[in-house]
């Protein structure tokens, strides 16, 4: 049964009138940040209903981040992972190949839709968060591409684990602000980015890289990043004449995961896991980032959601081997999935994506973000438990150029 605010049966329904999806969601801002939530809100509501907006946003779409992205039989992947399954087993499996997009992740989507509601607000000044810089490189790539300058805040630590991204940002124009407050990572860099929208309401617009955050950026997010499972609902039809059996994406604030998910959410045949950062463990205190997994529900950066806390309710900083993925929270919609039981949200470890990001690297020849490694690792524990004739579809939500002098770290190689 759907929570209350949501109607019947009915998944893709929400949020409500409030920003809620059930309990979750909702927006807990200052004061003096109502005026730009309640500003953006309208905004994104007029925009919805304004075709020249849609048609502006899908030329861009087309032409600048270079959707639609292709939908990709692995083959060599499906078949080694044959060749260990029982017999008759081994699903067929897929990649959204959505490091594709121009910058080299899904990140762009959203950035797209975004910047053209703050030209629409008459906004003149960009701000952003990132952890794996990747969405922080595509803020950075539409302020360029409109002619406004951005600011883009990074924990410290994630500078120094993502250098190529944050070179990226400097050479489109961006100032990468690095944060040193906390652990320096993504939670960090969301707080400063918060202080500063609040000092400068007038003339900053923030564009959020996640769906979460107060209403309506989880919903407006969201529906930026649905074009990925629109385009992959419509390309297996062409392809399998079918829906898939599974859909699976990896999650941090969870914007890749929604955008896949939620243009299937009413289809209940089909079955939808989101992957978790495990970290070292999920009984490893304050060793992964798996809050649905592993916290319970709180308020955080303006929503209800489920949090990593310890027993006094302090935020806990949370790890993964991915920059992109170690945020103690979740978007709200993902939130509600999980109570609501449409979604099975699971975890995999740091090894688990290590190991995947090299086994896709070998046979497919292509080199995942670790992000989307995560969503790889429950691939191959899923698909050698499905029939021959079933069907997986994962999102391989960004590529790993950003990856490879951590992971080089990680595996003792020298570059």
């Amino acid at each position: 049964m759907a929570e209350p605010g949501l109607k019947p049966n009915t998944y893709r329904s929400g949020p409500d009138e409030t920003g809620h999806f059930g309990m979750f969601g909702g927006r807990f801002v200052a004061e003096t940040l109502m005026p730009n939530i309640l500003e953006l809100e309208a905004a994104y509501k007029a925009a919805k209903e304004d075709p020249e907006f849609h048609a502006e946003l899908a030329s861009l779409a087309t032409h600048y981040a270079g959707r639609p992205s292709p939908l990709y039989y692995a083959e060599r992947l499906t078949e080694h992972l044959r060749e260990a399954a029982p017999a008759g087993r081994g699903a067929k499996v897929y990649f959204k190949r959505d490091e594709l997009n121009h910058t080299g992740s899904h990140k762009i989507n959203n950035c797209l839709g975004q910047i053209l509601l703050a030209r629409k607000m008459g906004k003149s000044r960009i701000i952003a968060e990132t952890g794996a810089g990747q969405h922080g490189v595509a803020s950075a790539t539409v302020a360029a591409r409109f002619g406004l300058p951005c600011t883009v805040y990074m924990g410290k630590t994630d500078t120094e684990r993502q250098k190529p991204n944050v070179f990226r940002m400097r050479l489109l124009g961006a100032e990468v602000k690095p944060v040193t407050a906390g652990a320096g990572t993504l939670k960090d860099a969301m707080n400063e980015a918060l202080r500063d929208w609040v000092t400068n309401v007038e003339d900053t617009y923030y564009i959020i890289g996640t769906a979460a955050g107060p209403h309506p950026y989880p919903e407006l997010v969201r529906d930026f990043q649905s074009v990925i499972g629109r385009e992959a609902k419509e390309q297996l039809q062409e392809m399998e004449g079918r829906l898939p059996d599974a859909l699976v994406a990896c999650l941090g604030g969870g914007s890749n995961a929604i955008g896949l998910f939620h243009p299937f959410l009413d289809d209940e045949s089909v079955k939808i896991y989101g992957v978790e950062a495990g970290g070292h463990g999920l009984e490893v205190e304050n060793g992964h980032a798996a809050s649905l997994n592993g916290g319970r529900p709180g308020v955080l950066h303006g929503n209800r959601t489920y949090l990593l806390q310890d027993g006094d309710g302090q935020i806990l900083e949370g790890h993964s081997i991915s920059a992109g993925l170690d945020y103690p929270g979740i978007g709200p919609e993902h939130a509600f999935l999980k109570d609501s039981g449409r979604v099975t949200y699971v975890s995999a470890t740091d090894r688990e994506a290590l190991d995947a990001f090299q086994l896709c690297t070998r046979l497919e020849g292509i080199i995942p973000a670790l992000e989307p490694a995560h969503a790889l690792a429950e691939v191959i524990k899923l698909a050698p438990r499905m029939d021959r004739d079933q069907i997986i579809v994962m999102n391989m939500c960004g590529r790993g150029d950003k990856d490879i002098f951590a992971v080089a770290g990680h595996l003792g190689m020298d570059i």
